[in-house]
């Protein structure tokens, strides 16, 4: 197994998965629900672990939460905020990475979905930022995997095609190196879920969480097309 040479410069922190998962799903509320950011603690838990739009689907504990937000803010990727009667969280990622918002938008999809094609990710970045174009994200994906050594390297790496598949899935590199000859197709990375029941389960729901996000992405479009949505079944 071949893997891409790590691309981060000391100044550019490797990320836990956990992290990861914090410091997306505040970048993911920021655009969503504005007026509920920054997030407490309880909120960003909550966003953190829930099933729709989450690959993979996780079960952070509260205590998994702080030790995240405590190395984000070390990083200054993460700032607190004070006053009312909450603590609240919000990110600095573009800041603190240094890179633009269309590329920022992107990392967090990245970080919060997984792998995804250039067509995914310009129709899952609806509510973060509407991109004219694939041809836009696919140049930003390009900037992002081209990424100067002196600026901390490539931030991304387009993945091998999977079988059948027109396009190539794209994965970040925030949590260090992956291997570029995967896939990226779904479930490609849980071929040992059969053998445990709980996971299994866990992968049901993954799948329901997806199609309902696929449902409601149907019901957007019909709209915006001013179509009549399907009636489901």
């Amino acid at each position: 197994m071949t893997l891409t040479p790590s691309p981060l410069t000391p100044q550019t922190p490797v990320l836990s998965l956990a992290e990861a998962r914090v410091l997306s799903t505040l970048m993911e509320k920021a655009r969503t629900v504005p007026d509920s950011y920054p997030l407490t603690l309880n909120s960003l838990l909550l966003g953190c672990n829930q099933k729709s739009s989450r690959d993979p689907y996780m079960e952070l504990a509260e205590a998994d939460v702080v030790t995240a937000l405590d190395a984000l803010k070390s990083s200054n990727l993460v700032r607190e905020s004070s006053g009312g009667r909450s603590t609240r969280f919000e990110h600095n990622f573009q800041r603190g990475m240094g890179v633009y918002e269309q590329a920022a938008v992107l990392l967090g999809l990245l970080m919060l979905r997984g792998p995804q094609t250039a067509g995914e990710l310009r129709l899952n970045a609806e509510r973060w930022y509407k991109f004219a174009d694939i041809s836009s994200v696919e140049g930003f994906l390009e900037e992002l995997q081209d990424r100067a050594a002196e600026k901390g390297g490539a931030l991304v790496v387009k993945l091998a095609r999977a079988p059948g598949a027109r396009e190539q899935r794209w994965a970040h590199l925030l949590c260090g190196p992956v291997d570029a000859t995967q896939t990226g197709a779904p479930g490609s990375t849980r071929s040992a879920e059969g053998a445990n029941p709980s996971q299994t389960l866990a992968r049901i729901d993954q799948l329901e969480a997806q199609v309902t996000q696929l449902q409601e992405t149907v019901r957007y479009l019909c709209n915006e097309l001013g179509l009549t949505p399907p009636t489901q079944a």
